[in-house]
């Protein structure tokens, strides 16, 4: 993509100029020493400390500018930077903790400010999970991100870029795949880490959008109908199978297969097919220094078949597509890491022509990030879009600045 590569190449420079004179300084000055590692916030403890709650808090702020006036349109992700200037992308509370030895819990509180100007509360998750069942067991239960994939089931802060890949926003909307439920794990008795995971969940609201969605909206052209869950038919079923393996002493693969089930909102019988497969290799030098260098590299592919009723104007009709991303993040010396990550999505854009979340395109980025400590971070991005549909190509550039109080709770790797 000869067009593609020559418009990165500002940002290239860009990334360049800001990193190359930090990287000499840092030649000469060494690395500060990280700070030592938190003790958790315990806010309540009770039981001899078999119970008890921790506490902490993450902000994440983006600043930035597009050529493309409606960021809102260009940005698929609900987290994303969502203007012209600054976006409050996340402020994330947590508490999390141990109910007794049968239990520990967590609860994910976030707020955020809309562009123009107003205030959002939202629970994004609430579950509690079991420690001491037998037989390598595990059930989640309470409201949790759906375990498809590698991005859905995370939380932006723990992201490499400061946007979600096209193909999340593009297959589970704007604000993930999650809702109420219940899921059972089972770590196999494998000699390397094999875990499958079956879960059943809600299937409407306005985190379901490739299924029962919300009244009044549209999928693919098709207007989603009311609907009730009349039978366990009704309800989304999501299963995943992960695995581990290490390749010698300093490299690691994760391998993972994810599929998602259910009706749609566009009537009767209707039903949504989502499938998904992705892998995560990572390097790491023997002589690392607070876990740098290495080498990671992720991806991820989905397609779809989303199965529309008729409706009075339109005959039934299965649309179907796809998406892709493929991203390496390099360690370069310890607190330093660079990125370049390439999106894909195309397909059916069913009868709605004009919906740019239908729209074929692909996006190039490239990012640096600065860990500053633990606790913080500031993170420089490009962003190079090329769009069909009629819709203009854009530019974007992002920084963006995080913080965290308190010891957060543990993230899956």
């Amino acid at each position: 993509m000869p067009r593609l590569v020559r418009s990165l190449m500002p940002g290239l420079a860009l990334v360049a100029t800001a990193l190359i004179p930090h990287a000499s300084s840092a030649q000469e000055t060494p690395a500060p020493a990280p700070a030592p590692a938190p003790a958790p916030i315990t806010v309540v403890s009770g039981a001899g400390g078999k119970n008890y709650l921790n506490l902490s808090l993450d902000v994440l702020v983006a600043a930035g500018a597009s050529t493309e006036p409606d960021v809102g349109e260009l940005q698929t992700g609900g987290h994303d930077p969502a203007q012209r200037g600054f976006t409050l992308q996340n402020l994330e509370m947590v508490l999390d903790g141990a109910v007794d030895p049968y239990f520990k819990g967590q609860a994910n509180l976030v707020m955020q400010i809309t562009p123009d100007g107003a205030t959002t509360f939202e629970l994004e998750e609430a579950y509690g999970l079991t420690t001491s069942l037998p037989h390598n067991l595990q059930v989640k239960i309470g409201q949790y991100f759906s375990e498809f994939g590698r991005i859905n089931p995370t939380h932006p802060h723990t992201w490499d870029f400061v946007d979600q890949p096209l193909v999340s926003g593009r297959m589970f909307g704007p604000d993930g795949l999650r809702s109420l439920g219940a899921r059972l794990s089972w770590l196999m008795p494998v000699p390397f880490y094999s875990e499958l995971i079956v879960g059943i969940q809600n299937g409407h609201g306005e985190t379901q959008t490739s299924f029962g969605s919300v009244a009044g909206e549209t999928q693919f052209g098709r207007p989603i109908v009311s609907d009730d869950v009349h039978a366990l038919s009704d309800m989304l079923y999501v299963p995943r199978w992960d695995g581990s393996f290490d390749i010698g002493d300093n490299q690691t693969m994760v391998v993972g297969a994810s599929g998602a089930f259910g009706p749609n909102g566009t009537g009767p019988d209707a039903m949504t097919e989502i499938g998904g497969v992705d892998f995560l290799w990572k390097w790491k030098s023997p002589r690392a220094d607070k876990g740098f260098p290495f080498v990671k590299i992720q991806g991820e592919a989905m397609w779809r078949n989303y199965d529309a009723a008729a409706t009075p104007l339109l005959p039934a009709a299965v649309f179907q597509d796809h998406g892709a991303y493929a991203q390496v993040v390099w360690g370069i010396k310890p607190m330093w890491t660079l990125g370049f990550r390439y999106d894909t999505v195309g397909g059916d854009v069913g009868d709605d022509p004009l919906d740019p979340r239908f729209a074929p395109r692909d996006r190039a980025s490239v990012e640096a990030t600065w860990y500053m400590t633990e606790y913080s971070k500031l993170r420089a991005q490009y962003n190079y879009d090329r769009r069909g549909g009629g819709f203009d190509d854009a530019s974007s550039v992002w920084l963006q600045f995080e913080f965290i109080l308190g010891a957060h709770a543990a993230h899956k790797f």
